[in-house]
């Protein structure tokens, strides 16, 4: 069976095989965690993710990394809802477009369908499931906006060209690392995470 060592509580797993994502966390979470994404540990396939639920799609993966590596790990799942489409795309953001999808895709689909509507009110959450010691822990993080008529900016990833954080004027792929990571959904459930995670050490 495989296995990834885990020496001491200070090393972790983020499941994820998405840079961007390893990225944004990794300057959240600092030095004192040994953070490593799936693609570092050799865990090269997709991992399921099933569920109508962010927390579940969140535990999904974290529960099958858990298991296969025994080690500690963490995964995310993030949605953008958006107010005019019901809600949608929600729990199906990554693939809004269809199975292999890009980003640009998802978003020409998110614009194409919110084409002439005057309610662009829109919100991002995220729901962290973390397994540490065996034991399961949830995080959530949300950030309310709208949706631009057309993208701005060229940071980031996802649909960050088009969501516009209340209180702002820019888009998140305008705005920087810095100023994201304190604001936004993942940002904030980030931030719970990194908190409980220096309170155990």
């Amino acid at each position: 069976m495989p296995s990834f060592s885990v020496y001491c509580n200070m090393d972790i797993i983020f499941a994820t095989h998405n840079e961007h994502k390893t990225i944004e966390a990794r300057n959240i979470v600092g030095p004192n965690w040994h953070l490593k994404n799936l693609r570092e540990i050799g865990q090269t396939e997709e991992i399921p993710e099933t569920s109508d639920t962010l927390q579940g799609n969140a535990l999904q993966k974290a529960q099958y990394v858990a298991e296969k590596y025994h080690a500690n790990c963490f995964a995310d799942d993030t949605g953008l809802e958006i107010e005019a489409l019901d809600g949608r795309p929600g729990v199906y953001s990554a693939r809004f477009a269809g199975e292999h999808c890009t980003y640009a895709d998802n978003v020409n689909k998110a614009l194409a369908e919110m084409k002439g509507k005057t309610n662009r009110k829109a919100c991002f959450k995220t729901v962290i499931a973390l397994i540490l010691n065996g034991e399961t822990y949830y995080f959530e993080g949300r950030v309310d906006g709208h949706i631009a008529e057309e993208p701005h900016g060229d940071g980031g990833f996802g649909y960050d060209p088009i969501f516009i954080p209340d209180g702002y004027e820019q888009s998140f792929a305008e705005l920087g690392m810095d100023v994201k990571n304190k604001i936004s959904h993942r940002g904030k459930a980030m931030a719970k995470l990194v908190e409980f995670l220096n309170s155990v050490q």
